[in-house]
């Protein structure tokens, strides 16, 4: 699975999470607080079953959700590892 393919698989999930938010752009995803907790856990826990990876809690900082583009780099150095 080549970067390209993670992201638009990121954006698909988060799509169905809020798809009135425009994610190509948006960078502030948790800090401007369009995700909230339950949305984390909801896509937690899709990442997981989506990549197969295991997001832990060392993961679980805003920096690798507040965008896209954050999401795909945190995903694709998990399946890395």
């Amino acid at each position: 699975m080549d970067r390209e393919e993670i992201r638009e698989g990121i954006l698909a999930l988060l799509t169905e999470l809020h798809e009135d938010v425009d994610y190509e752009d948006e960078t502030g995803l948790v800090d401007g607080k369009i995700l909230d907790s339950f949305d984390l856990v909801t896509l937690v826990t899709e990442l997981n079953e989506e990549f197969d990876v295991e997001v832990t809690a060392r993961d679980f900082v805003p920096d690798n959700f507040n965008s896209l583009e954050s999401l795909t780099d945190m995903i694709v150095r998990l399946l890395d590892e």
